[in-house]
């Protein structure tokens, strides 16, 4: 095994003087616990993300294992007895009892989103609003469980409706410029709880697992409130959607401030003048994502699709959208590895899978084309296909990650050590 993992390392070296796009590190190493590679990006802040971005990668430590594993090994050694006492402290200073919401849960009904809203609602007694920002295409599985969450759950829902002609420009524009097809649905996922919370005046948002738990730095996740970056700005000038200012959006596109708005974060100054808490309820609650699904089936009725997921081999992971295949296969491309890649790695640090059999599924499953709902998304964006399959993927394959053998794109490197220069 460890001598596996120095081949990943000192074979990368043939890359070193190929160019790298996005601030990707140039070498590519694999974690040594599981199918990670460093190329990972952390989360970001999406209303600032433009084609020359650079990204803050995983980072591994001294023995080749990266921060997303290590957190899982943290949460094993937590005292959850002691965090759940002060989660309960937490809720006894918001609850209510005159029929008011005190806290807000937003969510698609997929699992994590079921669990959080159910456990505060029916184990703490806390009476939360659930709210959702829909996919651009729900898909028949997603929509269903939406609906169960709400009905058999026995929820309270905001679903905001975006303005379609705003979503379709943003997200076609998020594709062309940045290949990054689920950026608009982010921006909702992260902003729009934190400000209706703001304009309802409800006092606790909680999200679920922290973005550590997938690589951003281990260190963010010693605080259970969210960093407000996420969902807050100060100069709308130095906003971007789509890679384009919001001065270029409103001028060459047709979008009024008002058409944008509800893709913009909050202004910072006023949300902090609010004294609302963005929580994680993984910080206080041990998250694991396997055990969420269970817990979504048997109290929401949550129903896992009937066939896996393209590119990867879950079925009850990620459903509600036909654009989130899409994302992953452009993940990929960009990136190198795959949404196999993430499953399989959650899964191996959960205990489900050893890393053998995860590299056994990315080798499989990673980076399989999402023909599925291709032209459902394609037809609904007006896009050209052809265009899509061919020049604009090319242009955003990174030199140190591809190279084109044959006429056919090759991985240099992948977890198995078969790629093209491994």
């Amino acid at each position: 095994m460890v001598a596996f993992e120095l081949k990943d390392i000192t074979m990368s070296n043939k890359s070193v003087e190929l160019e790298a796009y996005y601030g990707l590190p140039n070498e590519v190493q694999f974690c040594a616990k599981c199918c990670y590679s460093n190329q990972r990006p952390g989360s970001t802040k999406e209303f600032n993300h433009t084609k020359d971005s650079k990204k803050v990668t995983l980072a591994f430590d001294e023995e080749g294992v990266c921060d997303a594993c290590r957190l899982a090994e943290k949460k094993h050694l937590i005292d959850w007895n002691q965090r759940e006492a002060e989660l309960l402290e937490l809720l006894a200073r918001y609850r209510r009892t005159d029929g008011g919401y005190d806290c807000l849960v937003p969510g698609s009904g997929g699992k994590d989103s079921v669990y959080a809203a159910h456990i505060l609602k029916y184990k703490y007694g806390m009476n939360p609003l659930t709210v959702t920002w829909p996919p651009i295409l729900y898909t028949d599985y997603g929509y269903k469980n939406f609906r169960n969450w709400i009905e058999i759950g026995g929820f309270d829902n905001i679903s905001f409706n975006q303005n379609g002609r705003a979503m379709k420009t943003l997200t076609r524009l998020s594709i062309e410029n940045l290949f990054h097809p689920f950026q608009t649905f982010i921006l909702g996922q992260k902003q729009l709880a934190p400000k209706l919370a703001l304009k309802l005046g409800i006092p606790l948002v909680f999200y679920g697992e922290h973005e550590a738990e997938f690589g951003n730095p281990i260190a963010e996740s010693s605080s259970s409130l969210r960093d407000s970056s996420y969902h807050t700005y100060e100069n709308l000038d130095d906003l971007t959607l789509g890679g384009v200012s919001i001065r270029q959006l409103k001028d060459e596109y047709g979008l009024s401030l008002n058409e944008l708005s509800s893709f913009l974060p909050a202004p910072r100054e006023e949300f902090e003048k609010s004294n609302i808490e963005v929580q994680y309820l993984g910080y206080y609650l041990k998250w694991w994502p396997q055990e969420s699904y269970y817990y979504a089936v048997k109290h929401a009725g949550f129903q896992a699709r009937p066939f896996r997921t393209e590119g990867t081999y879950s079925k009850y992971l990620s459903l509600d959208d036909k654009i989130d295949d899409l994302n992953y296969y452009c993940y990929f491309v960009k990136f190198g590895f795959g949404r196999c890649t993430e499953d399989a790695s959650q899964e191996i640090r959960n205990g489900h899978i050893n890393r053998d059999e995860g590299k056994a599924l990315v080798a499989k499953f990673d980076g399989e084309f999402p023909e599925r709902y291709f032209m459902d998304v394609m037809n609904y964006l007006g896009m050209d296909p052809d265009y899509f399959r061919h020049e604009l993927t090319d242009k955003f394959r990174s030199p140190h990650l591809w190279v084109k053998d044959g006429g056919v794109w090759k991985l240099r490197h992948n977890v198995n050590g078969t790629g093209f220069d491994d």
